[in-house]
């Protein structure tokens, strides 16, 4: 299936790879090619770039820098960003907080706050999970007392993602124990350079700091950095949680790799033969690019739904998750195997650039293997298809 774009469509698309072409420098696109992860200042300065060009939070209302897109302008933009391939923004700034904010927020939390989450100016990470409130986020312990004109947090967040680089933490926190345990949650602010938070890092598999706990004790908040109701976070996490499950299959991140992996394949050597020359490796290769080729159809069919619908959240966007995923872990598969040993050998950056994709090859199969449980775990996943979708 091919979706036909209008002429206008068509042009945006090339709006974008124009674009693509002159702001993102050439050096960075190869890194990223090769499974490079780019560092803080590079994410910084390429989402500075997307907001200098009104691109940077398409879906936020047009007066805090949205674009009034179609969801099928949405669909060319993220696609063509993540086959070029270009740095993701920063999701917590732009998919998470942004739009809970300018749905949810105060005024003057909309002005204080949206301006600089969409330039990058405070950086942002998601406190939501906790030991033994993961997949069961509802049964969250940190708590948040109100003193007045202000709320002392006491917990314990973990799995917060680049919370190293933040100055801002958005937090799902218990400020009534009384009540049902989804109505008794709150939706707060926290600055991360508030006294009584601890950071300690999680290294992970692959050897990487990405990962953190985020201890919080006896930290004031300013009553002011509560977003909307008391009691109504549970509702505002929904909202978040919907937004974040459509892009998170990254169909096009899969069709660049998969392109890859045919180029890497069709020149590296295994004895007398190129790895494609396999059979079993095509006929694996060739089954990933059906699968994928199906989600997108199903992504597309997912698209034009929203595009109907006025931009609804449509329960179809958990399938795109489960399946994104386990497509992305299994190219990491196919990646590794064109390596061979010598991915498991290669040093973290080797000094000759055309084989830097060999020393990343190992890592990124290691770090992929969490694809299947952020964002709500397959599990949780295939719980709401059951429910949303087939009705059981």
């Amino acid at each position: 299936m091919q979706l036909q774009f209008t002429p206008a469509e068509l042009a945006f698309r090339d709006q974008v790879r124009e674009f693509l072409g002159q702001a993102l420098p050439a050096a960075l696109r190869a890194r990223l090619t090769d499974g490079a992860i780019p560092a803080r200042e590079e994410i910084i300065a390429w989402q500075r770039a997307l907001n200098a060009r009104g691109w940077a939070v398409p879906h936020w209302p047009v007066q805090w820098g949205g674009t009034n897109w179609s969801a099928i302008e949405h669909h060319i933009f993220q696609d063509e960003l993540q086959q070029w391939p270009a740095p993701a923004t920063l999701p917590f700034n732009v998919d998470m907080v942004g739009p809970v904010i300018a749905a949810f927020g105060s005024e003057a939390q909309k002005r204080r706050f949206l301006p600089r989450a969409a330039n990058l100016d405070d950086w942002w990470c998601q406190g939501f999970s906790e030991p033994g409130a993961g997949s069961d986020l509802a049964s969250l312990r940190t708590t948040a007392t109100r003193l007045g004109d202000r709320y002392r947090v006491r917990g314990h967040k973990t799995w917060t993602t680049l919370a190293q680089h933040a100055d801002w933490i958005f937090c799902l926190v218990r400020t009534d124990p009384t009540v049902k345990k989804q109505q008794g949650i709150s939706f707060l602010l926290i600055d991360m350079r508030s006294k009584g938070i601890t950071l300690r890092p999680i290294l992970t598999i692959d050897g990487s700091h990405e990962i953190n706990e985020v201890l919080f004790d006896d930290v004031e908040v300013p009553a002011e950095n509560l977003v909307g109701e008391e009691g109504r976070g549970w509702d505002y996490a929904k909202y978040l949680l919907s937004r974040e499950r459509t892009g998170i299959a990254r169909v096009g991140s899969s069709k660049q790799l998969v392109r890859r992996i045919r180029q890497l394949a069709a020149s590296t050597r295994r004895g007398p033969r190129v790895v494609l020359d396999d059979v079993s490796f095509r006929e694996r290769l060739v089954l990933l690019e059906t699968e994928l080729k199906a989600l997108e159809i199903t992504q597309l069919r997912v698209v034009a739904a929203a595009q109907r619908s006025g931009g609804r959240a449509d329960p179809l966007a958990s399938l795109l998750k489960i399946r994104g995923s386990e497509i992305q872990q299994g190219l990491s598969e196919l990646l590794l195997e064109v390596g061979g040993a010598r991915a498991a050998r290669s040093a973290p950056e080797e000094s000759d650039s055309a084989m830097q994709w060999l020393a990343r090859a190992a890592p990124r199969y290691f770090n992929w293997r969490k694809l299947s449980i952020y964002g709500g775990s397959n599990e949780i996943q295939r719980n709401i298809i059951a429910k949303a979708v087939l009705g059981l």
